[in-house]
């Protein structure tokens, strides 16, 4: 039986201490900050970026380099027969494609998985493969599993503030300054791809409810039931955890006895939609 690793990126939210933990392997992604590199829990924690990017420094996302991608797997196929590659979604980065167009030198030693999944749902991939790897499951086998598997999460975020999102050029700055105004707190999904408007909410309480009510609405019409058996929940964040781990008892007197993993949004994110966001998340259970 072929002996196979596990490999991701940090937006997947693992830490480098969960990774030696769980037996995975995590590319921290790289940053821009004020035209200074850093490297996401390597030199830069999530407290230090919430407090730069509060203070107005110039935040710029990138993918990993050719060379840490490269230097890394071949570190790792001294030990190991193959490589099970889980970076983010394709939709919101090319590091996917770097990744496979890189992986076409290794002879099918490294299978880049291409399942579109971010944060909490990332997570849970590279958990799924380790535990198709110790099946005994072939590097492709996992890769064509995951694949295939990929439409069976959703994510849904709630916004505190739209001046991120404003300054990423990704809404006007009329539409933001009307809804700072109005107050609203909108809610984007990622389903596939991309990161899409969902619902505006006037309220924060009003947020929550939607995003609850769209993660039960996928559990019971994509997903095959809202039961614990069946579905992993998770809860993701910017910066305040403490809202988070509250937004946890709500979410529990919906869906008791279910397990839910708090995880930070990874900061790739997090830069374009600022501190004080809450996600809800679910992955169907293989």
């Amino acid at each position: 039986m072929s002996k196979t690793a596990i490999v991701t990126d940090s937006n997947s939210g693992i830490t480098q201490a969960q990774a030696k933990e769980f037996g995975i392997f995590v590319l921290p992604m790289p940053f821009m900050i004020n035209e200074e590199p850093f490297f996401e829990d390597i030199n830069l924690t999530q407290e230090e970026f919430y407090k730069k990017l509060e203070d107005g420094a110039d935040v710029i996302t990138s993918q990993p380099s050719p060379e840490s991608v490269l230097n890394l797997w071949n570190e790792i196929l001294k030990d190991y027969d193959e490589i099970v590659h889980i970076p983010m979604s394709s939709g919101l980065s090319g590091s996917c494609q770097s990744a496979i167009m890189l992986s076409e030198d290794f002879g099918g030693k490294v299978q880049v998985v291409n399942n579109q999944r971010i944060s909490v749902t990332q997570r849970q991939s590279c958990l799924d493969a380790l535990k198709l790897a110790s099946e005994g499951k072939s590097a492709k086998e996992i890769k064509d599993f995951l694949e295939a598997d990929k439409f069976n999460s959703s994510i849904y975020i709630m916004l505190d503030t739209l001046y991120y999102l404003k300054k990423g050029g990704r809404i006007t700055p009329a539409a933001a300054a009307i809804g700072t105004l109005l107050k609203l707190k909108p809610v984007l999904q990622i389903q596939g791809e991309k990161l899409d408007a969902f619902a505006k909410a006037r309220t924060a309480n009003q947020g929550k409810a939607t995003m609850i009510n769209a993660i039960r609405s996928d559990m019971e019409n994509r997903f095959g039931g809202a039961s614990k058996d069946n579905i992993w929940l998770e809860i993701a964040y910017t910066k305040d955890l403490d809202t988070a781990l509250q937004f946890k008892e709500e979410v529990l007197k919906h869906f008791p006895d279910f397990d839910i993993v708090v995880n930070p949004l990874s900061l790739s994110v997090a830069c374009h939609i600022g501190p004080g966001a809450l996600a809800l998340a679910c992955c169907k259970k293989i």
